[in-house]
């Protein structure tokens, strides 16, 4: 009798897992997809960069001044807002730094002056900063205890998104111009609606 009421217990339990692992790589992808676009639009900084060297003339030490202002603020800022991210819990965090990005990449396409540009980058390295330590958390929750896997799912996007950056700005920016980097705003618009849904998770 009491074996039968067990089986009778533990038989409905199936289809409730297999939707959870279902949800689960369902925010998994999501994340590696966002985390592509992310890095697509980080890459694009270093990609232009002898089209912004001529366009404002540019020396190297300059150059150099942008890459470490790039470099400042979307690495050495990771830790501080994953110390933060881990105390308090944001879920929305991750659409809060894509928004930052997409103003940095707005204000680079009509940036006037080299301070500006400076701006510009540094806006956009504060999007990464604020994304990455959130969503390596997001893709650890993920995944289901296979964290090994999850994180190289993650990571998958982010080289794949770091590769088709400098392509895409061969392709687009540099036969159109500085303005033509607007065309990178829809890369960050799509990461915005994945990230407010996986924020809704």
């Amino acid at each position: 009798m009491d074996m039968k009421v067990d089986a009778s217990v533990a038989a409905p339990a199936a289809p409730a897992r297999t939707t959870r692992e279902g949800t689960v790589a369902i925010v998994l992808a999501a994340v590696s997809v966002s985390h592509l676009l992310n890095d697509l639009i980080q890459s694009l900084l270093p990609a232009i960069y002898p089209l912004l060297k001529s366009a404002f003339h540019l020396d190297f030490g300059q150059v150099g001044l942008i890459t470490l202002t790039f470099q400042v603020t979307a690495s050495l800022l990771q830790p501080v807002v994953g110390h933060y991210t881990d105390r308090r819990s944001r879920p929305y965090s991750l659409v809060a730094g894509m928004s930052v990005t997409l103003v940095g990449l707005v204000l680079l396409s009509v940036a006037p002056s080299y301070p500006v540009l400076l701006l510009a980058a540094a806006l956009v390295g504060v999007g990464s900063s604020i994304f990455h330590p959130e969503a390596s958390r997001v893709a650890r929750m993920a995944s289901g205890g296979r964290y090994g896997l999850a994180q190289s799912l993650f990571q998958v996007g982010g080289n794949a998104g770091t590769a088709l950056g400098p392509l895409l700005a061969a392709f687009v920016v540099v036969p159109r111009g500085q303005s033509s980097v607007a065309w990178f705003t829809l890369a960050a618009l799509l990461a915005l609606v994945i990230l407010f849904n996986v924020g809704r998770w």
